[in-house]
């Protein structure tokens, strides 16, 4: 449950951005109690005009003009935009939600990374699924993953279609895979075919980690359904999630043989604690979950997969 609004200096947030990630974001900086959320832009500024006077928030007629009335704000403008709104948000003090890729390239995504660290501010990228209660399940209940499966499918989003499937759904499992397996990978297999994209809709990467591990990985944005599934295997345990339903299974060998349970799992809206986190790192300077340095291994792995996949 959201907190209510309570009467307590809160954090300056807003929201660069309002399409239909952004929107998201300026609705719940709405519902958080931490956060005092006073502004938005947009280049478009009727969707700007629109946007804030559905949040009660201002609209800001220019970047400079927003930086004066924030201390903290999320990104969410196509990939391109990431690292110039980004760098000049920073130069101005700001702490930073950008949402995932940090940038469309790996130098730009250090470059951030390096200027936050040295500035003394959060800079927090949004890989929203480290922060679905079915990740925190399960992290509880790995010890060593051995072999890693994860399925990422959805319908054509006619949005985000500037960059191929790897960058745009993908880079999720690559990050958590990363996180998981804290191992440098040793190869990389992947094949991929453009659709109805110029880049590439529906891809597939199999990884080879130095500690053994293997992970295979598709994706697919031209699929009649949606899933966001992972399954991992080690020894003695098999453990099945469903990201998207919040649900899970888990496998276990004993002395009596083969043995199923359900994973417990307590739901709650990821973005939502996203942004709670957020704002709780830029107010206490703790480190994000997902940094700017962990966003630009992750990015770095996608962009040497799509490097492998046009040839």
């Amino acid at each position: 449950m959201v907190p209510a609004k309570q009467n307590v200096k809160a954090l300056r947030v807003g929201v660069v951005g309002v399409g239909h990630i952004g929107k998201n974001h300026a609705r719940l900086y709405g519902e958080l109690a931490t956060a005092h959320f006073t502004a938005i832009y947009d280049n478009d500024q009727v969707v700007a005009a629109q946007r804030a006077a559905e949040f009660g928030v201002k609209a800001a007629s220019s970047l400079e003009e927003f930086a004066e009335q924030v201390d903290a704000a999320s990104i969410a403008t196509p990939t391109s935009s990431h690292f110039e709104i980004g760098r000049e948000l920073l130069m101005r003090g700001k702490h930073l939600l950008v949402e995932k890729p940090i940038a469309d390239n790996t130098a730009h995504a250090t470059e951030l990374a390096e200027l936050a660290a040295s500035r003394g501010l959060v800079l927090q990228v949004g890989h929203v699924e480290r922060f679905n209660p079915v990740l925190s399940a399960l992290e509880t209940r790995l010890t060593n993953p051995r072999f890693i499966e994860a399925h990422r499918l959805s319908p054509y989003p006619n949005r985000s279609t500037e960059i191929g499937v790897v960058l745009d759904l993908m880079i999720h499992d690559l990050e958590i895979i990363l996180h998981l397996v804290r191992s440098p990978v040793q190869t990389i297999d992947a094949v991929g075919v453009p659709v109805l994209s110029r880049g590439e809709d529906i891809a597939n990467a199999r990884l080879r980690f130095e500690n053994g591990c293997v992970a295979n990985i598709t994706s697919s944005r031209i699929s009649p359904e949606q899933m966001r599934k992972i399954r991992v295997f080690q020894e003695d345990v098999y453990l099945s999630l469903d990201y998207q339903n919040q649900t899970g299974e888990m496998h276990r060998r004993t002395a009596e043989g083969l043995t199923r349970e359900d994973v417990e799992i307590e739901r709650e809206e990821p973005l939502q604690r996203e942004l709670a986190a957020f704002i709780e790192c830029a107010s206490t300077g703790r480190a994000p979950k997902v940094s700017g340095f962990q966003a630009a291994a992750a990015l770095e792995l996608a962009v040497e997969i799509t490097r492998r996949i046009n040839g």
